[in-house]
């Protein structure tokens, strides 16, 4: 369950550049992923339980959860405008490596040998991939929003698990992709329309698979999996989300995997393990892009 689960995040940067090759920009893309995918989650809930949530605790998941995950979503899939999938999947996946850093700022964890030779370790995979500051491999406007999703990620974790409190990740994230299709048809709205580019069964194909494959049972499918496995196991088994989008990549968009991004992604792939093992993970709900 979280092999398919990392499968279906992997494939949301090839499906996002399938779209726009056939003229869906990403504003009007996501904003039908997300309307498509917020009332099958509502339903998967139970309109009793969503209907049982305080008005205050459904308007935040809306309006700051949808904030965020929106955030997340523009900053990470707008950097394939300068970057192959392959190079954001891996870029994105530093979020955990972020995540250990806020948590030593704020004193919440200690950074230990191991956590810090992992961190060093991450950080030479970003080099590796990108390049150095004066001699960049990569576009730095890709760069600057891969790792800006990454890490705006990082913080919002934490702000998600306070947001949910006692709901359920289903009943919690069917408010939040509500907040985020908002969002997301408003923008549209404002920059040529959501439904302007829908014209075609291959939009709308786009749309429906992100909505439902990356989305929906990317969601269930690892909630499934963190049941049985536990936070750990799931996290470590969740690495393999880059090494799809990298592979598929490959298969689907023809974009070849350098040397630089192989040996960068496998640093960094191995970092993420080892903070996963040092620091696990406390929140249950499923990558926001």
């Amino acid at each position: 369950m979280v092999i398919i689960a990392a499968s279906a995040y992997g494939s949301l940067s090839i499906v996002t550049t399938l779209g726009g090759r056939i003229g869906v920009g990403l504003l009007p893309l996501m904003a039908w992923r997300y309307a498509l995918a917020a009332p099958i989650l509502a339903a998967i809930a139970g309109w009793r339980e969503l209907a049982a949530v305080p008005w205050r605790r459904a308007v935040a998941l809306f309006v700051i959860g949808g904030g965020g995950q929106s955030l997340v979503t523009y900053f990470s899939l707008s950097a394939l405008a300068w970057m192959p999938a392959a190079s954001l999947g891996f870029l994105f996946y530093t979020y955990p490596a972020w995540v250990a850093i806020f948590a030593a700022l704020s004193g919440a964890e200690r950074l230990t040998p191991t956590r810090i030779a992992a961190l060093g370790f991450a950080l030479f995979g970003i080099t590796l991939m990108v390049g150095a500051p004066w001699n960049l491999a990569l576009p730095w406007p890709g760069v600057w929003r891969a790792l800006l999703s990454a890490i705006i990620y990082a913080l919002y974790i934490p702000l998600l698990h306070r947001l949910r409190g006692p709901l359920s990740p289903a009943a919690a994230s069917a408010y939040l992709i509500a907040g985020a299709a908002t969002i997301f048809l408003v923008a549209a709205e404002r920059t040529g329309g959501a439904l302007a580019p829908m014209t075609s069964i291959g939009a709308w194909s786009a749309a429906g698979t992100l909505a439902v494959y990356s989305t929906v049972i990317a969601f269930l499918t690892f909630l499934r999996g963190l049941e049985v496995l536990g936070a750990v196991r799931a996290a470590i088994l969740s690495t393999t989300e880059p090494l799809f989008t990298a592979v598929l990549a490959l298969l689907i968009l023809r974009q070849p995997l350098g040397l630089p991004t192989l040996l960068g992604g496998a640093c960094i792939v191995a970092a993420i393990l080892v903070l996963e093992r040092a620091s696990p993970p406390t929140d249950e709900l499923p990558h926001a892009a």
